[in-house]
């Protein structure tokens, strides 16, 4: 069955359709992105102003005909951050649903740590031991530790790449002055969360499973996207070190220059370096592997799990978030047959912060 995951992110918003089954593993069969910081239409009071929420509606029209266009029969569409955290986030998803039909489930940052940690653990299997989970996304940074398929703890901070950028560098090159304040207010915030995930010990691996990771780890040697996934890739801590000084030295335009480095992450990529380079010395691990699976595909691989139990296209209720969520239908806005929309159980195990 062709399932589809629309993922509306701080720094992209992103359609992936996989072909899969229960007990199979997903294959991409297409995708329709496009760079969105909804971050940068953050207005002086946090909420996501008009022309954010136009660009945002426009792509979720988009990506539903794309899906229908394609024979999607299954469809989850959330959102993490970006719109989690703004102040109208509530009457933009509200108006979302009014102008599309589409119900975006709004994730926890503990549930987006969660499912995240799911997908790695799927990758690496039960062999790996205990995991670390790192990503970087463009307004949290989520953690996650455990042992089993569900983390014992599942932590969310206001660390991420686009968000701190914004907030802390804003000359082109910036100044080392902000660079240093930057490092300060990163460990300072991280501190007290790594002290809580040293007390359950320590992990035989990190990984690290977001765009920010796998753009550092290019440009620091790691082979390219089209070597495929199943090359192994590190990022080294040493390297990440040097490559931080060198990138804060760099204006945006040099760093287009960089190997891995898109338009949409040059002004975002030291940030996104400084926080790597503190979690890992604060976790104190020398290294890191880049895992090619992440949120998309925890909860595409949860919803291939439910479909085992419920049958084909069960919808399910969304535990955790207040009950059920309603099941849009796209069919009316597109002159086509839509996919359906569900929503899927996400349970946390363990425990969590926001």
């Amino acid at each position: 069955m062709r399932l589809g995951v629309l993922d509306i992110g701080s720094n992209t918003v992103h359609l992936l359709l996989v072909d899969a089954h229960p007990g199979a593993r997903p294959v991409a069969f297409a995708s329709h992105k496009r760079p969105l910081s909804l971050v940068q239409f953050l207005d002086a009071d946090g909420n996501i102003n008009d022309a954010g929420q136009h660009e945002l509606i426009e792509f979720v029209l988009e990506a539903w005909e794309f899906a229908a266009r394609h024979k999607a029969e299954d469809l989850l569409a959330f959102c993490t951050s970006a719109i989690r955290e703004a102040t109208n986030g509530v009457e933009v998803l509200a108006r979302v649903k009014h102008e599309t039909t589409v119900t975006l489930q709004e994730l926890t940052g503990s549930e987006e740590a969660s499912m995240t940690f799911f997908a790695v653990r799927r990758w690496y299997g039960w062999g790996a031991g205990p995991i670390l989970d790192l990503d970087i996304g463009g307004g949290s940074f989520e953690m996650a530790f455990g042992q089993d398929e569900l983390p014992e703890l599942a932590v969310s901070v206001p660390l991420g790449a686009s968000r701190l950028t914004r907030d802390w560098l804003h000359n082109d090159p910036p100044t080392a002055k902000s660079v240093k304040e930057l490092r300060k207010y990163i460990r300072h915030t991280l501190k007290p969360v790594v002290r809580e995930f040293k007390q359950l010990g320590r992990a035989n691996l990190v990984a690290g499973t977001s765009k920010t990771f796998r753009s550092l780890a290019r440009i620091a040697g790691a082979a390219p996207s089209g070597a495929g996934p199943y090359v192994k890739r590190e990022l080294h801590a040493t390297d990440l070190g040097l490559w931080a000084q060198r990138i804060s030295a760099m204006t945006v335009e040099d760093r287009l220059y960089l190997p891995g480095v898109s338009d949409a992450r040059a002004a975002q990529i030291l940030a996104g370096a400084l926080v790597a380079e503190a979690a890992l010395e604060l976790f104190e691990f020398p290294s890191m592997e880049i895992c090619p699976w992440a949120l998309r595909e925890g909860l595409i691989l949860r919803r291939l799990d439910q479909l085992i139990f419920d049958g084909p296209l069960a919808p399910a209720p969304h535990v955790g978030l207040g009950g059920a969520v309603p099941v849009p239908r796209l069919g009316a806005n597109t002159g086509k047959a839509a996919p359906a929309a569900v929503s899927i159980p996400i349970p946390i195990a363990g425990r969590q912060a926001n």
